[in-house]
């Protein structure tokens, strides 16, 4: 393929860097309504910044070595800070997300067999089905109709979600599941200035308010579930090998001590909530980037056209889709799912120059790092090129962190990417999706990274080669 790292390149909106610091209420506003738009100028130029505001002491790492050093050569020294457990944990308590210490290691080991490669590519045929089961219905709806594409996918991955970790599906509507996804993390994903400053829990927060209907239903959903499964169990029937099942026979293997129930409910609850989010984010900023780059649209369909010919997809065959990988790899890199990460120094730490004192800050911040520009040519530019074979060894492994690093790098990274060119090759090959005149894109963040609104696209049919039968 002869696209080069020269070719013109369309620059997708995002919030323009701020060239003077917000006062104090006028930040805690803008963290509120979007905390995109708080960053600096200096935040996309400078390795690291360091300074005192409303979060207290707080130090900005752009710079890969610190971030290797933070997150890989002395993760020990450095745990999720409170105001993202705060953030985080009224609605999914102690899972993998939130867990610390030998309670995330068991949960780390229970639920890591299910992410093995080998299982991973077992899970192939199933993401085809949801895949092709998407298009199909797309493709019965006539020419022109407009769909909300960030809800398509949001549908798919959980489609996705039942075909494989919850083989036995799950006990509700997924559009319900879907609207019900979207409202939590809406709500729950706003930061309360309450939260910033520490106010005790027993004090209402608006958004803990808003989100309760969303947690009450996930609950009584992920009740539902582990209630059937352990029917199933104490029945002595043989029991799908799936998320579920591991995390009610889970035992640690020094004490033998299981899971508790609400542990297995919070896990359930961070996999149907933001383990479907990620790959569901991904694909809709790649559908939305490929509808205003006619180039890379082209690119793609002709690769997918190219292998995929007549037949069927097939796993040999994700090896060789290496500009639709790519187009999703730069999607995640200009808007990365999980756009914020931070952590609270336990101990004294140098970097360097740098001191890292006893219960400060750390942000490492990925929509800040795929931005920077020291690190990107540019940064702000779509360039899926970038993440060819020939040219991604350019990249540092550190400034590039779309599923984090080190002992906490996102279990699911392999399932969430292999699911996305699966589906991004299906929908390729089958119809195309223009965004509807007029609506305008920008991307907000509610703990992940999604298009504000919502994104409206029409529907137009395609005619490749090996067109999918009619269902």
């Amino acid at each position: 393929m002869s696209d080069t790292l020269e070719a013109p390149s369309f620059h997708p909106p995002h919030p323009r860097p701020r060239t003077e610091p917000l006062g104090t209420l006028a930040f805690l506003r803008a963290v509120r309504e979007n905390p995109l738009n708080t960053w600096m100028e200096a935040h996309f130029e400078e390795p690291i910044i360091t300074g005192d505001g409303a979060l207290g002491r707080m130090t900005v790492v752009s710079d890969p070595a610190a971030i290797r050093h933070i997150l890989v050569d002395n993760a020990a020294n450095y745990r999720k800070d409170d105001l993202q457990l705060r953030i985080l944990a009224p609605g999914r308590g102690r899972g993998l997300v939130t867990a610390e210490g030998e309670e995330w290691r068991l949960q780390r080991r229970t639920i890591a067999p299910l992410f093995t490669p080998r299982h991973v590519a077992g899970f192939f045929p199933a993401m085809v089905e949801a895949a092709e089961r998407l298009t199909r219905r797309w493709q019965r709806r006539p020419a022109g109709r407009v769909v909300d594409a960030s809800l398509e996918m949001t549908r798919v991955t959980l489609d996705v979600l039942e075909r494989t970790i919850f083989t036995q599906g799950v006990p509700k509507d997924p559009d319900a599941l879907g609207r019900a996804i979207t409202r939590y993390f809406n709500s729950l994903g706003r930061v309360d200035p309450l939260d910033i400053f520490g106010f005790p829990d027993w004090i209402p927060r608006i958004g803990r308010l808003r989100a309760r209907p969303s947690i009450r239903f996930f609950e009584e959903t992920v009740n539902e579930l582990i209630d059937a499964r352990r029917r199933l169990l104490a029945r002595g029937e043989q029991a799908p090998r799936d998320l579920l099942t591991l995390l009610l026979e889970a035992a640690d293997p020094e004490t033998g001590k299981g899971l508790s129930d609400i542990d297995v409910r919070t896990n359930i609850v961070t996999f149907i909530g933001a383990g479907h989010e990620t790959t569901a984010n991904a694909l809709s900023w790649s559908l939305y980037l490929l509808s205003q780059d006619e180039r890379a649209r082209a690119h793609v369909e002709r690769e997918v056209d190219e292998v995929l010919g007549e037949g069927t997809l097939e796993p040999h065959h994700l090896e060789k889709l290496v500009y639709t990988r790519a187009v999703i790899d730069e999607a995640i890199r200009l808007y990365p799912p999980a756009p914020y990460m931070s952590r609270a120094a336990i101990d004294d730490d140098r970097i360097g120059d740098l001191e890292i004192p006893a219960g400060s800050m750390v942000a490492i911040v990925p929509y800040l790092l795929h931005r920077h520009r020291r690190l990107w040519d540019e940064p702000d530019a779509f360039r899926p090129e970038r993440f060819l074979p020939e040219n991604r060894g350019r990249i540092d492994r550190f400034a590039y962190l779309p599923f984090g690093a080190g002992p906490r790098v996102c279990i699911g990274a392999s399932f969430s990417l292999q699911e996305a060119v699966i589906v991004l090759a299906t929908i390729a090959r089958s119809v195309r999706l223009d965004l509807v005149e007029g609506h305008a894109v920008a991307p907000v963040q509610r703990i992940t990274l999604r298009p504000q609104g919502g994104l409206p696209m029409r529907l137009t049919q395609r005619a490749p080669k090996g067109a999918l039968a009619t269902a």
